[in-house]
């Protein structure tokens, strides 16, 4: 993008941070964005952290943070001018990014309909909390709405067996901001293809899809085991959670028997290690009681940081729960250059986290620091008037038929678990050809998981973790042991576009597969590395699981109840995170391809991708010098804001009043006298008295049925949902008609539901084109075509031992 003569214009409309973190992934990567804000500005602008206790538009953290590298515009969208100025911009757009809800898109004329009329070559993104079509289309929502929505909170907290402790919504706005990344991805994406076409298209993107699309193992425990998966079940491994070191607390996870030995040896063989209750991961998960037991009084000896290091160079995922002062001092962090400090004429120097991918040339700049509101209305107008009148934009082909955006791409599938799996799973989605190189000699983790259908014996090609995450892919069996192997691998790179791999830093390398090897098989070969701590740093060679993360990012340590201890988040959402990223670093980086035909190497670490998302936290410690606190479910503009007991046994819903006013007509409904309350009147006093404000709304959500809440508050335009197991997910009405739940058939599995595709198109295919692959399903079919094998010599590769 960066290297065009003309970069791709980019034009923001709407509130919060979903498109304002779209548009700024774009931004980053060279697009010219203009934000469009109202006269009363964008909601963050008042949402703070500010440096100081005065409220300042022009100094929030959360807005600064999150629109850099943008031009703004202020319009007043209530009158003529301000329209004509917006169909101005329109003109000029190469993608409309929005989240506005699906009538005020209607009222400003940005529905598919109109704008397909208006600008047919146009690439629109629209994210909305539940899509514009469906049952809860018009549905409000805010975060805690969605997080509940989409099952993750139903999740969350791992750590109590309280049935009177709410679900929990983890810190800040993940699932606006992981919905904002994945709509960079599938705008970037679309514009790709509409350049090509000429037919550009209307994505409608959902944020509660998207959340439920990386529930780890939730949809397949339902569908292939009738398992309801909630904050409460067990893990079946151990040790998996937060001890407590003497001066902080540590997280641990051992999931391969090698790693529980080497922590063994760490604590020098104590005796109880040599009890069968603990010889294998199967007992220590039924066991795990006594297994933290013991393993507390091992750590409560060390120091966090001590053990952090010591663990870690005997390959143990150790990890501390970090503050944003320790996360400031992180000698690894440090040597990535992952701070980039920009000096702000009103705040002074601020120094920001910087974008989650390292490419061969560093990471993007800070090329503009947020705009104040309204600060280039009058440049952007002349700017885009001139170009309205002489569009530079190409005429577009004739003729030319739309499809899927990354068709025409190949991509070498190299993963193991999630992280690397989800990245390509969604090239797939894109059109991508995906071919997994896997081998039955050392299988994905997720095929030996034993979620499969009761009744059936297990089998590599039937758990349920594997098909949910390599859906739309084909599967070459090649025995990565075999230098032949490494052979037939490279062979493949020579005919491919990208390469995608997570194993541990420096595998690669010792395969004989490391970038520059493979650039010089194929110099246009894009290499996506994404690992826990990333290809370079001090600590680039430690172990690194998903869940370790959000421990290391801070994301724990702002994420709880009042008064608690820092939470798991239930999910090892650092995962999917890391493989959207690096999905929207690859379709950037064939961007780039194309006009200089060089290749690149893109680093992404778990951590960065994670750290990057608590943004809004960071920057007060980087205004003040100070922690957030923890607050539940609590939000700081918002009373009543929390998940409540409703009747039915584990029965929750989510409420959220954003203003004086919806909490007017809430309090109508409970109580009429409450309207006049004088301690719930503003939202400075509901804050202040925020306990007895929640105990009235729990008697009152007590006795009701949570989906006659969801109903009448939502028609009067409050924003309220239930806790969303993973079963209201795969059952889900809503989600049923708009095609996100698929059930495509298997040949060993059959008909099982999965989580599909969070985003519908309007002028292209929609939905998952196969079902995950069987091991080794397109083997021959794929060394001919691919690379012009015929059966003898692929007879011969298969009796060396080489396709297995």
């Amino acid at each position: 993008m960066s290297g065009e003569t003309q970069p791709v214009r980019v034009l923001e409309l709407g509130s919060g941070v979903s498109a304002a973190y779209a548009a700024k992934l774009l931004g980053d990567h060279g697009a010219d964005v203009v934000k469009v804000e109202t006269p009363e500005g964008d909601s963050t602008r008042r949402r703070g952290p500010f440096p100081t206790d005065h409220i300042d538009p022009e100094q929030s953290g959360t807005f600064l943070a999150f629109n850099l590298n943008k031009r703004g515009v202020c319009l007043n969208l209530e009158e003529e001018t301000g329209r004509n100025a917006l169909r101005q911009l329109i003109v000029w757009a190469d993608i409309l990014v929005h989240n506005y809800s699906r009538l005020h898109a209607l009222e400003l004329g940005l529905d598919p309909e109109t704008l397909q009329k208006k600008r047919p070559d146009l690439v629109v993104l629209s994210i909305t909390p539940f899509g514009i079509t469906g049952p809860y289309r018009d549905y409000c929502a805010e975060e805690l709405t969605v997080t509940n929505a989409g099952g993750w909170a139903t999740l969350c907290p791992k750590t109590h067996n309280d049935p009177d402790l709410p679900p929990l919504k983890v810190f800040g706005h993940q699932c606006g901001l992981m919905t904002g990344i994945t709509g960079a991805l599938t705008a970037l994406a679309m514009y790709r293809d509409a350049r090509r076409s000429g037919v550009g298209d209307y994505i409608d993107l959902s944020e509660q899809e998207y959340v439920a699309s990386v529930l780890e193992g939730g949809i397949p425990g339902y569908s292939y085991l009738g398992q309801i998966r909630d904050r409460y079940t067990s893990r079946i491994s151990a040790p998996w959670r937060t001890f407590q070191a003497k001066d902080g607390p540590i997280f641990l996870v051992c999931i391969e028997q090698d790693q529980w030995e080497r922590l063994v040896a760490l604590m020098g063989h104590p005796d109880w290690t040599e009890l069968e209750v603990f010889a294998d991961r199967a007992s220590r998960g039924e066991n795990q009681d006594m297994v933290n037991l013991f393993l507390q009084e091992f750590i409560g000896e060390w120091k966090a940081a001590d053990l952090f290091h010591t663990g870690q160079k005997q390959r143990i995922c150790f990890a501390p729960v970090m503050n944003f002062e320790q996360l400031a001092a992180d000698e690894h962090m440090r040597a990535r250059g992952f701070f980039l400090t920009f000096d702000d004429p009103v705040t002074g120097p601020i120094e920001y986290l910087g974008p989650a991918v390292l490419t061969s040339t560093g990471r993007a700049a800070i090329r503009r620091r947020a705009p104040r509101l309204g600060e280039h209305t009058d440049e952007v107008l002349e700017n885009t008037r001139i170009v309205s009148r002489g569009d530079a934009r190409e005429s577009c082909p004739a003729g030319v038929e739309a499809r899927r955006p990354l068709e025409g791409i190949r991509v070498i599938d190299l993963s193991w678990v999630w992280a690397g799996a989800f990245c390509a799973m969604n090239l797939a989605h894109l059109g991508a050809e995906v071919i997994r190189l896997e081998s039955e000699t050392r299988p994905d983790l997720y095929r030996r998981v034993r979620s499969v259908p009761p009744g059936m014996e297990p089998g590599l090609n039937r758990a349920g973790m594997f098909n949910q995450w390599n859906q739309g892919k084909h599967s070459v069996a090649v025995d990565l042991s075999n230098p032949l192997g490494i052979e037939l691998v490279k062979a493949f790179i020579a005919n491919a576009d990208v390469v995608v791999q997570n194993f541990a830093t420096g595998v690669m390398d010792r395969l004989g597969l490391g970038y520059e090897e493979l650039k010089r098989i194929n110099p246009k070969i894009i290499l996506a590395s994404i690992s826990g701590f990333g290809q370079t740093g001090p600590y680039s060679r430690y172990i690194g699981y998903g869940p370790a993360f959000p421990p290391l990012s801070g994301l724990s340590s702002v994420t709880g109840f009042a008064g608690g201890g820092p939470e798991e988040l239930g999910i090892s959402m650092p995962d999917p995170t890391a493989g959207i990223t690096a999905a929207l670093a690859i379709v950037n980086a064939i961007e780039r391809r194309e006009l200089t035909g060089v290749g690149d190497h893109l680093d992404l670490s778990l951590w960065e991708a994670t750290q990057v998302l608590v943004a809004e936290a960071w920057m007060q410690y980087a205004f003040n010098g100070t922690q957030p606190e923890r607050m539940g479910n609590r939000d700081p503009c918002m009373a009543p804001h929390g998940c409540f007991a409703c009747h039915g046994e584990d029965a929750w819903v989510t409420i959220a009043c954003s203003s004086d006013t919806q909490w007017a007509k809430f309090a109508a409904i409970i109580d009429p006298s409450l309207a006049n309350d004088a301690r719930f009147q503003t939202l400075a006093a509901r804050k202040t008295n925020e306990d007895e404000l929640e105990e009235i709304v729990a008697s009152w959500t007590g006795v009701r049925d949570r989906w006659e809440i969801t109903r009448e508050l939502q028609a009067m335009g409050v924003a309220a949902f239930p806790g969303f197991t993973c079963k209201d997910i795969v059952e889900d009405p809503h989600l049923n008609e708009r095609g996100f739940i698929e059930r495509l058939q298997h040949p060993e599995v059959g008909r099982r539901a999965h989580a599909g595709i969070p985003w519908r198109l309007q002028c292209r295919p929609n939905g998952v084109r196969m079902p995950a692959p069987c091991l080794g399903a397109d083997t021959e079919t794929l060394l001919s075509e691919v690379l012009g094998y015929d059966a003898t010599k692929i007879d011969e590769l298969r009796k060396k031992g080489v396709l297995r």
